[in-house]
């Protein structure tokens, strides 16, 4: 599976932003997409995840409420919605694939694509 991130960008704080997850190479019917974030100086933690065929979620309390994170099965793709825009979100955002069920543990995805940035200005 190759995974390609993007809709990364620079936002004022209270915008939106809207990233996509295109996957090629196989179907992801088996899967769970993952968003994880890694900011400068940061470790790598988990933002939201979704189960590819039945559509469960599962969200960071920190994107609680102002993220959504949805599928589209024609197009391989996911999408993440992010609302309300803090700069602490400010990150590079990656995709990621594998497991059987939403979990925010990064070991459990066996593949990634590459990041896109978000930068949330004050």
């Amino acid at each position: 599976v190759q995974l390609q991130a993007s809709g990364g960008g620079s936002v004022q704080a209270g915008g939106s932003l809207r990233l996509s997850c295109v996957a090629s190479g196989r179907t992801l019917s088996s899967y769970v997409v993952g968003w994880f974030r890694q900011a400068q100086g940061k470790e790598r933690e988990f933002v939201t995840g979704i189960e590819w065929s039945g559509g469960s979620t599962l969200y960071a309390d920190s994107v609680k409420g102002r993220f959504t994170i949805s599928r589209d099965k024609a197009k391989n793709t996911v999408y993440l919605q992010m609302n309300s825009l803090k700069p602490e979100d400010t990150a590079v955002y990656y995709c990621a694939a594998g497991g059987t069920e939403p979990t925010g543990w990064a070991e459990e995805y066996d593949y990634w694509g590459q990041g896109t940035l978000v930068t949330v200005s004050s």
